[in-house]
């Protein structure tokens, strides 16, 4: 299981870097496929969702080296369309290789994705827009025999913009014949680092960052060396710790533009934030102002995956915040474990709305990480809190963060993982 003792009441204060983008990293690894050859990649982060990306690959038939946050695919001799249940489950996110591997092959197997318990993710957008490409996909009891003679340009328009149906869509159109149009596309940054890497392949894309992709299929794909983006949740998560603790942090290794939705909501809290070239300067407020409403949105708007992490901050608020999850039904497994901490939590019927008022303290307690982003607010709140806290089951937590426990002792905390 493995577990987090942290000593809290440490002001945390240092420089620290981002490590790369774990929603980035995985639709690359599923889009390696796709090039018949070598793909090197660069600051890749050294995850547990890393490694069953790899493991995944590995049994479709790629030869994977990783080292030193680099790692090397050929996917010269991929011979394998079915992927393993275990390894599926082991990760949502997991899905993202349907596309890449229907776009290799014309047949994938799959079962439902796995991951944090999250509430209902349907994969209904997925199948749809698939469909819409002429894909032909038989579902029984959880697993998808999904196979197609040839690939159809198609105009897809996406009720939801989902991160995963529009990557989906990119990796199954990339050798496809003619053009597919996506409208109402997700705009995160890491569907554009997708559309990059794709395109350093040989793939002609455009559009990524905004609500219509234009995918014109190619024949063939090239080898490429590529650098994925720094994690922008990670990069929200270490600027928050530091504002929960009353420090100061010089973050470098980020894209400023990638996490302006989360440092609007701390400045707004009271923090002083200095933009530099790939770096942002943050000191914390003496007193921590409340926000009236916080909702969370796709891209641009506050990402669903800092909400744990900002809540955890606002518990030490000078007043009440109201927070409207609008993304997962189920995001709130980390409001009973900041009770026991000490936070005032009101918790709405439907478990989607949040009115957080802030407390002078949190209390060290024994608390469990029950998903990837909770659990890392849990260790927020521990480093703020009088006492010690532990947190269990950190498997979750290693699914995002490459080492949290390094990089938070480099700013000064008394954290240790205990495996």
């Amino acid at each position: 299981m493995g577990e987090y003792h942290i000593k809290g009441g440490i002001r945390l204060e240092g420089e620290i870097r981002v490590q790369g983008a774990k929603n980035a990293i995985l639709p690359i690894l599923a889009s390696t496929v796709l090039n018949k050859g070598e793909s090197i990649i660069h600051n890749c982060p050294d995850i547990s969702d890393t490694h069953t990306s790899i493991a995944i690959l590995r049994t479709i038939g790629c030869d994977v080296t990783f080292e030193r946050n680099t790692l090397v695919v050929n996917s010269a001799n991929a011979d394998n369309y079915s992927m393993p249940e275990a390894l599926i489950r082991e990760m949502r996110s997991s899905i993202i290789f349907l596309g890449g591997i229907l776009g290799r092959f014309k047949r994938a197997e799959i079962y439902h994705p796995g991951g944090c318990e999250l509430g209902q993710r349907p994969i209904d957008y997925h199948i749809r827009a698939l469909k819409e490409m002429g894909v032909e996909i038989n579902e029984e009891g959880g697993y998808l025999d999904c196979r197609v003679e040839r690939i159809k340009p198609a105009r897809i328009h996406l009720d939801f913009p989902s991160v995963g149906t529009t990557e989906n869509v990119m990796l199954a159109a990339a050798l496809s014949e003619g053009e597919t149009v996506i409208t109402n596309a997700a705009r995160e940054p890491e569907i554009v680092d997708l559309q990059n890497f794709l395109c350093s392949m040989g793939a002609k894309i455009k559009g990524a960052g905004t609500d219509r992709v234009v995918i014109e299929g190619v024949k063939e794909l090239h080898d490429t060396e590529y650098s994925v983006i720094p994690d922008r949740i990670v990069a929200g998560t270490y600027l928050t710790a530091v504002a929960m603790t009353r420090g100061e942090i010089r973050l470098t290794s980020i894209v400023n533009e990638h996490i302006y939705p989360i440092v609007a909501k701390l400045v707004k809290t009271g923090c002083s934030v200095r933009e530099e070239r790939d770096a942002v300067y943050l000191k914390a407020p003496k007193i921590i102002r409340p926000l009236d409403t916080v909702r969370t949105l796709p891209h641009p708007g506050f990402p669903t995956d800092m909400q744990p992490q900002l809540m955890s901050y606002l518990c030490l608020a000078d007043g009440t915040t109201v927070f409207t999850e609008t993304v997962f039904e189920s995001r709130n497994k980390h409001v009973s474990e900041l009770k026991r901490m000490g936070a005032e939590v009101i918790v709405s019927q439907e478990g989607m709305i949040f009115f957080i008022k802030g407390v002078k303290k949190l209390y060290g307690s024994k608390v469990e990480a029950k998903d990837l982003r909770g659990g890392a607010a849990l260790i927020l709140a521990g480093l703020a809190a009088e006492g010690e806290t532990l947190v269990s089951n950190s498997a979750h937590v290693l699914r995002g963060y490459e080492c949290i426990e390094r990089d938070l002792s480099l700013l000064g905390a008394d954290i240790r993982h205990v495996v």
